[in-house]
């Protein structure tokens, strides 16, 4: 029998999900399926991230888990409202070989159709991430002919010699060096390597 956890999500309050679990409930017992987990986010926008839905995030936690075998959800905008976000969550799940069932859609990746529909998705995904990666170097190339310089600030000389005077204190690994004079971690272990060189 096959393991199911239903995503159930309003963006009020004053909505309900009964609805939705009602009729996801229906599909699982005509196909047999045992649901093992209700995730349910009230009162949260589908525009939200992962981290701005808990029980989203503990979903997809427990998906690496493999506690269930398909995710349900009544539609796919309860999944989410950004194209790339619903990207990333069916990659995500499909990497961890977890299916989707969506009751609206009639999307289900658990049949051989569904699977082709999955396959096709990740193929208009790694298209949209190509398009994606050629507009971010575009505009990379057009800030650099505007004479933009790219990438970080370079760090002053006084950080430097503050980093370096830690450093040899010693005392402080390199995430507390590097939160107290606010810079990143790699600054702080380039300025090691250079040290220990």
């Amino acid at each position: 029998m096959r393991r199911a956890a239903l995503y159930l999500r309003v963006s009020t309050d004053k909505r309900t999900t009964a609805n939705q679990e009602r009729d996801l409930r229906a599909v699982a017992q005509r196909s047999g399926w045992d649901i093992v987990e209700v995730y349910c986010d009230h009162g949260f926008s589908g525009a939200k991230g992962r981290d701005q839905r808990p029980r989203f995030d503990a979903m997809l936690k427990d998906a690496t888990r493999r506690r269930f075998d398909v995710i349900m959800a009544w539609s796919v905008d309860r999944l989410g409202r950004s194209l790339l976000d619903l990207i990333g969550f069916l990659n995500e799940i499909h990497a961890y070989g977890v299916d989707l069932f969506l009751h609206q859609q009639s999307l289900d990746t658990t049949g051989p159709m569904g699977k082709a529909m999955f396959q096709i998705m990740g193929v208009f995904s790694e298209l949209e991430r190509a398009f994606i990666q050629a507009r971010v170097r575009a505009g990379m190339a057009r800030a650099k002919a505007a004479g933009k310089k790219i990438g970080r600030p370079p760090v002053n000389a006084a950080t430097i010699a503050s980093i370096k005077a830690a450093l040899a204190e010693g005392g402080s690994g390199v995430h507390k060096i590097a939160r107290s004079l606010r810079v990143g971690t790699a600054t702080v272990q380039r300025i090691k390597r250079d040290l220990a060189a």
